[in-house]
């Protein structure tokens, strides 16, 4: 992997998995892609190329591909759970629609892909207790229904055409870098800003909502790692459970009043929030990632949150 594009460069993974990978494979061989109006900014406009890359325009995929000779695609284009619901057309023409246009470019120029799924491909029926790698998958979100159609479609381009297509299934991600975007896991992040700017939180979560969590830096090494991956060893491509931990509302907020004592929460439930997090799994099973390609995270509760803390008390110069 040496020239590499990310669709998406300016959203909550793309502007740190950038970075990251810029940092790696040095700045000039990893190309930001980014729509009008989200334009890259400082260090990540300075640190290497940018190029307009609209996904649903497959001229301009190609165009990008041609020009940085690019071998791997990370495609990060998405509306997030809750905005999708809001925009379940806008949400299928990007998330599938995209899809199928970067698939056929890599299919026709030689590329690997790779594009996340997550927690959200599970439904109700699903087994929500250390979700197994492989079980019924039937969500009644369009964003989950369009994360089911990716896994099936990418696993079709890599059966069918040999096109290397790789993903793992994101939890709720967790990051003081970029704020969230409308995803029903992004309490846990508000939380954090709301304990240093000395807020009473309002959770829009019911106490004992259970779901998987992870830290932005263990999400991106999941992302490098298994694009980086033996492919002799894998035995899934699409899309892999990985996990770190889990926790309901009252457990990370105990958590950060251990180091902010005064910190206050209330509850102002969320219907829709509510109901999309009651269908998803309480916590996954993340073995075949582990026997595969060697997952293992690096952050538990404890130090992501004294992490976190610390982090956006110099962000908000608090």
């Amino acid at each position: 992997m040496k020239n590499i594009l990310i669709i998406g460069a300016t959203g909550q993974i793309g502007s740190e998995l950038t970075m990251k990978l810029r940092g790696i494979y040095t700045g000039g061989n990893v190309v930001a892609g980014y729509i009008p109006g989200a334009e890259p900014k400082g260090i990540l406009l300075e640190s290497g190329p940018s190029h307009i890359v609209d996904i649903t325009n497959p001229t301009m995929i190609a165009e990008a591909v041609d020009k940085y000779n690019i071998d791997t695609i990370y495609n990060l284009a998405a509306l997030l759970s809750a905005v999708a619901e809001a925009r379940p057309q806008l949400a299928w023409k990007i998330g599938v629609g995209g899809l199928y246009n970067t698939l056929e470019v890599a299919r026709e120029k030689k590329c690997a892909v790779f594009t996340p799924s997550s927690i959200g491909s599970f439904g109700p029926t699903t087994p929500h207790d250390k979700t197994p790698q492989d079980t019924i998958q039937r969500p009644k979100t369009i964003y989950g229904v369009t994360k089911v159609t990716g896994e099936l479609l990418s696993d079709y381009y890599a059966s069918r055409f040999s096109v290397d297509t790789r993903s793992v299934r994101f939890p709720g991600l967790i990051s003081y870098v970029t704020p969230p975007g409308g995803g029903t896991t992004d309490y846990a992040v508000d939380i954090y800003y709301a304990a240093v700017k000395g807020e009473t939180f309002k959770c829009p979560l019911k106490q004992g909502t259970f779901m998987d969590m992870m830290y932005m830096p263990d999400a991106l090494r999941a992302a490098i790692e298994i694009m980086e991956a033996d492919p002799s060893r894998l035995i899934h491509r699409n899309s892999f459970n990985i996990a770190s931990m889990s926790f309901d509302p009252e457990i990370i907020y105990a958590k950060i009043k251990e180091y902010v004592p005064d910190f206050k929460m209330i509850y102002e439930l969320d219907p829709l929030r509510q109901a999309i997090a009651d269908s998803w799994p309480d916590s996954l099973d993340d073995e075949c990632a582990r026997n595969e390609w060697d997952w293992k995270p690096e952050f538990d509760l404890d130090n992501m949150t004294k992490d976190m803390l610390a982090n956006l008390k110099l962000k908000l110069n608090a």
